[in-house]
Formats: C-alpha cells, sequence, structure tokens
C-alpha cells in the first residue's frame, strides 16, 4: 500500500513534507510519545489480532467451550481469519460469570452438605471458567515477553541487537533535538514489555520511570520532577537533555505490589516470578498489569497507576506540546477520553501512525475513536497510513529528522560567514585563521 497521510482536511503530498511537519514540532517545549502493542511487534511482541491467534490456536478446547457457553460466536475461533472479540468485553463476561457461579456455589454449600447434579456441573464449569481466564492471561503475558535471552542476558540488550534498533533510533532523536532549557522527551505507553528501557540502557539513556533507589527501588512519582545535567559541560551543554521520562500506563512486568508499597524488580528476578505465573495453570494475575478488560479503568485509580495517568494528562495540557502515538489502537476508552479532553489545549498537537488508515477518514473499518478524530479536521491532528509498510515505529524512527542536519546548516552558515569576514585574496594574511 502506498503512503499517505493527512492532516486536518489536507492530504500531505509525500513523506518529504511530513518529514518537514515533525521537525517543526520536534522543536515544541514538549515532546511525547504513545505506545501501544503494534510499537513491540518488531522486537517480538503481539498485536491484539496476533494474540487472539495465537489463544485459538493454542487453546482450541477453551475456546470451543466458550463457544458452547456464550462467551464468543464461532466466527471468533475460524482460522485463518478468525473475527477478534472485544478482549475487554470478553474478559468481562468471563469474570461476571465467574463470580456469578462462584456464589452459586457458596449458596449450594451453605444449603446441603452433599452436591446435586446440577451442582457438581456447575462446579465443573467453574473450574474450566477459572482455566481458560487463567490461559487468557498467560497468553496476555507471553506476548509482552518478547525475546528470553534478553530477560536473562547480565549484560542487557547489546548496540548490535536489531530488535530495538527503532526505539533506540526514536529516542536518540528525540533527547538530541531537544534545545537548551526545553523539558526531557516523555514515553507513554500501555504495553508491559520492556522495550523502550532496554532501549535505552543500550545507549546509556537514563530512565525516570517513576522509581528511586538502588537496591530497592520504591514508586516515588516526586522522581519526574527531577533531571540530570552534565557538571562537566559548558556553555548551553550544560543544558543538555540525558533522560527521557517513561510512564507505564497499564503496569509492568518487572513491578511488583508489597505490604502496601510499589516496587520494581530486576529483569531476572521478574522473569521468575513470570515463569511460576506461566506455570501455574489457575493464576489470574501478576504483579500491578492492568489485564485487557473493561475495568481497568477503575484500575487506573489507585496510587501508582492514578499518578501515571495524572501525568499523561498534564502533558498533554502543557503549551507548545506534541504527543506522537504509534501502534497505538485506540482500544482504551479511558485514554481515549483523555485525548479528546486535551484537544481542548490550543497549542497541543498530534501525530497519529494508524496501519489501518488508507487515507478515506469515513472507512468503517478505522476505530471508532481515530474516525472520530479524523471527522474534527483539525491541523493540529496528523494522521500517517499507508499499511504496517509506513505506520509502524520503522516509519517513525525514518520520518523523525536527524539533529545532524541542524548541525551541517550551522556549518555552511559557518563557513559562509567566515568567508563573508575573509575573503578568498585575504586568506593568505598573517594571523588570519581559518
Amino acid at each position: 500500500m502506498t503512503f499517505t497521510a493527512i492532516r486536518g482536511g489536507t492530504a500531505l503530498a509525500d513523506e518529504i513534507e511530513l518529514e518537514g511537519h515533525l521537525a517543526s514540532l520536534l522543536r515544541l517545549e514538549n515532546i511525547g510519545l504513545l505506545l501501544g502493542a503494534g510499537a513491540s511487534v518488531a522486537a517480538g511482541g503481539l498485536t491484539m489480532s496476533a494474540l487472539w491467534d495465537e489463544f485459538i490456536t493454542k487453546c482450541k478446547e477453551e475456546s470451543i467451550w466458550m463457544v458452547e457457553h456464550g462467551f464468543i460466536r464461532e466466527e471468533a475461533r475460524t482460522l485463518p481469519n478468525p473475527v477478534v472479540p472485544n478482549f475487554e468485553n470478553l474478559i468481562d463476561s468471563l469474570e461476571i460469570a465467574l463470580s456469578d457461579w462462584a456464589r452459586q456455589m457458596r449458596m449450594a454449600g451453605d444449603d446441603s452438605l452433599l452436591y446435586t447434579s446440577s451442582e457438581l456441573e456447575l462446579e465443573k464449569k467453574l473450574n474450566s471458567l477459572k482455566k481458560i481466564k487463567a490461559a487468557l492471561f498467560r497468553t496476555v503475558v507471553s506476548a509482552a515477553l518478547l525475546r528470553k535471552d534478553w530477560w536473562l542476558s547480565p549484560s542487557g540488550v547489546e548496540t548490535n541487537d536489531d530488535g530495538l534498533a527503532s526505539q533506540r533510533t526514536i529516542l536518540q532523536k528525540l533527547v538530541s533535538a531537544r534545545q537548551p532549557g526545553q523539558s526531557s522527551p516523555w514515553v507513554f505507553t500501555t504495553n508491559y514489555d520492556l522495550a523502550i528501557e532496554w532501549a535505552a540502557e543500550s545507549i546509556d539513556l537514563q530512565v525516570s520511570n517513576g522509581f528511586l533507589g538502588t537496591h530497592i527501588r520504591r514508586f516515588s512519582p516526586q522522581s519526574f520532577d527531577l533531571s540530570f545535567r552534565n557538571t562537566q559541560a559548558r556553555g548551553e551543554a550544560r543544558f543538555g537533555v540525558y533522560n527521557i521520562y517513561l510512564a507505564k500506563l497499564h503496569g509492568s512486568l518487572t513491578w511488583k505490589e508489597e505490604s502496601g508499597q510499589v516496587f520494581e524488580v530486576s529483569a531476572p528476578l521478574a522473569h521468575q516470578r513470570i515463569k511460576a505465573f506461566m506455570d501455574e495453570r489457575n493464576g489470574e494475575d501478576l504483579g500491578l498489569m492492568v489485564m485487557p478488560r473493561a475495568a481497568k479503568y477503575m484500575d487506573t485509580i489507585g496510587y501508582v497507576l492514578g499518578e501515571l495517568f495524572r501525568r499523561f494528562a498534564e502533558f498533554m495540557s502543557k503549551p507548545q506540546s506534541c504527543l506522537i502515538l504509534c501502534g497505538y489502537g485506540f482500544g482504551d476508552e479511558h485514554i481515549n477520553r483523555l485525548i479528546r479532553s486535551a484537544l481542548l489545549n490550543p497549542t497541543l498537537q498530534l501525530v497519529i501512525y494508524s496501519s489501518g488508515f488508507n487515507g478515506d477518514p469515513n472507512d468503517l473499518s478505522l476505530p471508532p475513536a481515530l474516525r472520530k478524530l479524523l471527522s474534527l479536521k483539525n491541523p493540529r491532528i496528523t494522521v500517517v497510513g499507508g499499511g504496517s509498510a509506513h505506520a509502524h515505529i520503522d516509519s517513525l524512527a525514518g520520518h523523525l529528522p536527524d539533529p545532524l542536519i541542524y548541525d551541517e546548516d550551522m556549518r555552511k552558515f559557518e563557513r559562509d560567514l567566515r568567508e563573508h569576514q575573509y575573503p578568498q585574496d585575504h586568506t593568505s594574511s598573517p594571523g588570519v585563521q581559518l
């Protein structure tokens, strides 16, 4: 599919025009990314549709059971092109049934010492439902693991590993584009994986993710108000940017809650915990991940996630801000609401990379939330599409301007200035050095 992009109600001519637009946006006071599941595909992650394909392939009996009991339709498990159900609604319906059947079992236990045949059947259904819910959660976690060797490597992800090449490029370009006195870039993500952390560590970029501590890292939101500086630098370099801010809006595979506090653990230790979770057939939860369900809006009002969402809303409300969305499928209505509300900020710019966008704002295959944004025809909203070849994270990495372009312009300006001050016939004069 060919490249397509639209700004407001006007189509952009080509990628060069898009790159120029992005170059101007990176000069704004505040710059941020919102990454969804699609942004981690190149690193081994799965989109929601790919995740569902994996579930119905590996858990055939569970998918058949859900069809028989009315939780999904037959076409949802018909390969090779199943109709992907709404994950949030599906898990909500499973949890509602789980709660109701558990209540019926408790009532039956209070009324008699022996189960009737119907009660035994109910217990069997209850156990099956628990296993199916656990299987779904294990599939979600599996999609966020990326590569096993990254978890177990004592030196982290190497810079020659192409799996995170785009993430590294994007982070380097965002940081290098910051001007003296401007704040560090923000990265907001709905992903549980460690792609951003590993990419930043591989290029020695500091990550401020809300946790402070050396051996014991405890969530301390005031860390988002701190920044790094180079004490050896002189001039404008003293105001350079040496870190990014990372807000994992749905939690992380490396978080755990203990005694009312939230801690971050190392990747190898977290991997042990994840392995135990994956081996437990009836496991229902892991750390502070917010599983894909409609009720996760309630999960986000807690201390940690509530603070991260507050920072997200605060970022979009700041003057002269730009938020770039990549790999986000607009499936989280609580995030969609914040984005729509943020458009009341007259200086907010949105750039959306959507692999499903073909240039038609009225395409019914697009997520309703994205169609709503397109219908506004707001010149502050740019949508980039054209299929996966033009709208995934690799394209974003290529479209962002290289800071060396600015350096070359400055060198050319300096050469022109020197030629003006010292004409060619004076270059050999004593005491003049170019």
